[in-house]
């Protein structure tokens, strides 16, 4: 078995690349899942089991990482030794900036306006948003323009959270 400091890629014999195979995962997360879950260890002594849960734990959080493109990209990042910054890197090129602000003014006018039918329209737009900049972020990542790619994944995390916002706002309106 790999090390518990492998990388998540590592640990799943994957290639650490953005652009990973979903079955491919899957997969090998059972795999190493069957090998180390907990209850496998049940008649085992104690240091056994602790180092299953790790195991088991450490196999959880690679794969939940792994499978989502947001975290997988920071993480791979981060392999890079490239720190996205998210928390005090608010810089942004000044058309995203633009954009930040529609939206949320779209938003507001959506939900002062009891309007369903436009916030639906507005996540939709900001699905399409995400999938046409997973792409481009993909391609920034394959190239090691990783400085951009930071960027990309900033942009990602705040469109990720304003869909959030509009779908906080029609659970709201479909009450």
């Amino acid at each position: 078995m790999a090390s518990l400091k492998d990388s998540h890629f590592d640990l799943f014999h994957l290639p650490a690349r953005f652009s990973i195979d979903a079955d491919a995962l899957n997969d090998a997360y059972r795999t190493v899942q069957a090998q180390v879950h907990p209850d496998r260890f049940a008649a085992a002594g104690d240091a056994q089991k602790r180092i299953a849960m790790q195991w088991a734990t450490r196999a959880n959080e690679a794969y939940q990482t792994l499978r989502d493109p947001l975290k997988r990209a920071r993480y791979l990042l981060s392999l890079r030794g490239v720190d996205v910054g998210a928390e005090n890197n608010t810089a942004m090129e000044p058309a995203f900036l633009m954009q930040q602000m529609e939206w949320r003014e779209s938003i507001e006018d959506a939900a002062a306006a009891k309007n369903v039918d436009a916030l639906d329209a507005l996540l939709g737009e900001l699905r399409d948003e995400e999938r046409v900049r997973f792409e481009r972020l993909g391609k920034l990542l394959d190239s090691g323009a990783d400085q951009a790619a930071g960027e990309a994944v900033r942009q990602l995390m705040f469109i990720e959270r304003v869909a959030h916002e509009v779908g906080a706002q029609i659970e709201r309106l479909d009450v």
